[in-house]
């Protein structure tokens, strides 16, 4: 159902968010958007974790990883100005079907744009564009942890994030619930025991930046 289509109750408006979490925005501007009068000049789109738990459909430590993966190679990157979509090239150590890696850089294309061979090719001239600036299995990683490369194609300079994922809090019992949740068996407590522990092994990753690794390449 759309705004535009009829219902028999008032039409939702806004999301019924569950949960809120502690997260500072990614802010980014985007060529494409000023030259079509989308945003001012200079002026960056903000984008919230909210957004990112939008794109993927659910929030996990999975998701939230790839936020602040995104999110600390941007400010890496850009210690001074806005990144910039069309000039951030994103590199994955692993495959597009990995488990991880495929929910991963679902998100941070969504924030950086960058895309395949399927993406936006620009304006008149390819200005803005973002095809090919998503590359997978394209360095091989010290380590078995989730690691992606941020490159500005105006400077060249690249930065490697790693994602411990084996350092994340396991959550504790509650977080064995889920199969109840999932075959309707789970009582009311399970259900809000589970939340909470869910939910705070995400917040840990959107807060701890122990969980991370940032190095210049």
């Amino acid at each position: 159902m759309t705004s535009n289509s009829t219902a028999t109750d008032t039409t939702q408006t806004r999301t019924n968010w569950q949960v809120d979490y502690d997260a500072d925005p990614i802010e980014i501007r985007d060529p494409v958007a000023e030259a079509l009068g989308v945003l001012e000049p200079g002026d960056p789109f903000v984008v919230t974790y909210r957004d990112a738990v939008k794109e993927a459909g659910h929030s996990c430590p999975t998701a939230s990883g790839a936020y602040r993966i995104v999110q600390l190679g941007l400010d890496a990157l850009y210690p001074d100005d806005y990144p910039v979509r069309s000039e951030i090239e994103v590199q994955t150590a692993g495959p597009q079907d990995d488990a991880a890696y495929g929910v991963m850089s679902r998100i941070i294309s969504y924030v950086t744009g960058a895309t395949g061979d399927d993406g936006f090719s620009g304006l008149a001239g390819g200005y803005g564009g973002r095809r090919d600036l998503l590359r997978f299995d394209a360095f091989d990683p010290d380590t078995a942890d989730p690691t992606f490369r941020f490159r500005r194609t105006d400077t060249d300079e690249t930065v490697e994030v790693t994602y411990h994922v084996s350092d994340v809090p396991d959550g504790g019992p509650a977080i064995g619930n889920l199969q109840g949740i999932l075959d309707e068996s789970a009582t009311d407590q399970q259900r809000e025991a589970f939340a909470d522990a869910w939910h705070r092994r995400v917040q840990v990753v959107l807060s701890d930046d122990s969980l991370f690794t940032v190095d210049a390449v």
